[in-house]
């Protein structure tokens, strides 16, 4: 197909019919000068000179002036973009809570943030091995929060046979729970293992 916007005898008579769209004005260097003066003058209120007519000392200064807007726009930009990313990844580390922490910190932790609760206790090796897998997970997740409470401190008489135990919550809901060593694939649990969680 030829081009459409080629100035040929085809392209017209397809002009005239309607088929082709009409022909767009081409822009002249004049009209982008006056486009470009035109510019800089609202940018300056109405009250400046024409660009031609500027020395070079005040030509230098408009660059100027235009380079540090761009340069401000930039840095508040950047600026607010490294505060979303810290409020987001405010974690990073394995909290310890008690029963009385439990409803603020898993079930009103906030829009958005993932919980993971670990359910534990002194002496069982697979808990020991999950609480390094979690350090290791809290720094590498920080957007998410990662818990853990001593089972019994927790929730009173929780069995021991059930240890150790992970409840995943989402903005107060739970969304999954691996209950006793089988669910956890005993001691063969890996941190990439954990990962997938």
């Amino acid at each position: 197909m030829q081009d459409p916007n080629a100035d040929t005898e085809w392209n017209d008579i397809l002009r005239s019919k309607g088929i082709l769209p009409p022909k767009e004005k081409e822009i002249t260097e004049e009209e982008i000068v006056k486009i470009v003066d035109s510019t800089i003058n609202e940018k300056q209120g109405g009250q400046g000179k024409k660009l031609g007519d500027l020395d070079l000392d005040e030509l230098d200064e408009l660059e100027d002036e235009e380079d540090e807007r761009v340069l401000l726009e930039y840095r508040q930009k950047r600026i607010a973009e490294m505060k979303a990313a810290v409020a987001k990844n405010r974690f990073g580390d394995v909290r310890e809570i008690s029963a009385a922490d439990y409803v603020e910190q898993v079930n009103q932790a906030g829009e958005g943030i993932w919980v993971v609760l670990h359910l534990f206790k002194q002496g069982i090796p697979q808990c020991t091995l999950i609480n390094q897998f979690l350090t290791q997970l809290a720094e590498k997740f920080p957007a998410t929060k990662f818990l853990r409470s001593v089972s019994t401190t927790c929730i009173p008489n929780y069995p021991d046979h059930n240890l150790p135990t992970i409840f995943i919550y989402h903005e107060g809901q739970m969304k999954s729970q691996l209950v006793g060593p089988t669910a956890l694939r005993g001691m063969s649990l890996t941190v990439d293992g954990c990962d997938s969680f």
